[in-house]
């Protein structure tokens, strides 16, 4: 049992002693699975079924990808303690297995991706429009997006096809990683390790969101943001060098307007 898992069992079991109304949901959601994957395709699958394909066929597709991908393990693990170290709200590692819609989203995302990318279009799309219908959270399955990412409530986020997001970026809810609306091919925004993306932020088309920056909450981006900068302001300009430093896991949303000489 690996330590991440053993911790996740321990804490839902204190719970369950403390909650137990709640004894049914945890023994199922968690308790009854041998491994952090069989809770999490459970889980997943429970939420992204509809009436033609049920949880039963729907968590078949999702262990697939995550049976013969290695890699989206590691992922899952790496973005919980992303959330775990990044979030005031979240108390344990269980909690983002257990309630939250960004992780759930984030982790269905990969399953999509994967089919994405063995050219079985079809299941991935499916995966995108349910991942979409039921969480409200819009990410392509061509997108790339690495590791340790926190998307913190999540509601109304949008990836497009060709986004690309590094490790260790945070974002809020709000956030859209999108075209211009005029452009073909590779079209949307790539946003570096480390980034921080305030609520409700709208970075559009083919540009660079450089290592470390920091943008403003309900800023539009239309420019390549150096990196380690902050930019707020519709359209963003950059008011601030952060000369070091990974905003993304600092997760300071303060915007102190640079008066000195230059970045």
């Amino acid at each position: 049992m690996d330590s991440l898992w053993k911790t996740i069992r321990e804490e839902v079991e204190h719970e369950a002693r403390k909650e137990p109304q709640l004894t049914n949901f945890y023994h199922g959601a968690v308790l009854s699975h041998k491994s952090l994957e069989d809770a999490l395709t459970f889980i997943l699958a429970s939420k992204l079924e509809s009436t033609t394909v049920p949880a039963i066929a729907m968590r078949d597709v999702l262990e697939e990808a995550f049976e013969n991908d290695p890699v989206i393990s590691k992922h899952v693990r790496t973005d919980i303690k992303a959330v775990k170290d990044r979030d005031p709200a979240c108390p344990g590692y269980s909690t983002p297995l257990l309630y939250f819609k960004g992780f759930h989203a984030l982790q269905a995302y990969r399953a999509a991706h994967y089919f994405w990318s063995r050219e079985r279009y079809q299941i991935a799309l499916f995966l995108q429009s349910r991942i979409s219908q039921t969480l409200q959270v819009d990410i392509h399955p061509g997108a790339r997006i690495g590791c340790g990412i926190l998307m913190d409530h999540a509601t109304g986020v949008v990836i497009g096809e060709t986004a690309v997001v590094e490790d260790n970026v945070s974002m809020l809810h709000g956030v859209t990683l999108g075209g211009t609306g005029k452009e073909r091919g590779d079209r949307h925004p790539k946003v570096r390790r480390g980034v921080l993306i305030g609520v409700g932020a709208t970075i559009l088309g083919n540009i660079e969101i450089g290592q470390g920056a920091k943008i403003g909450a309900g800023s539009l981006v239309l420019k390549n943001i150096p990196p380690h900068c902050t930019a707020v302001g519709v359209p963003a300009e950059v008011v601030k060098g952060l000369r070091t430093g990974q905003a993304g896991l600092e997760m300071d949303h303060s915007i102190d307007i640079f008066h000195g000489d230059g970045i």
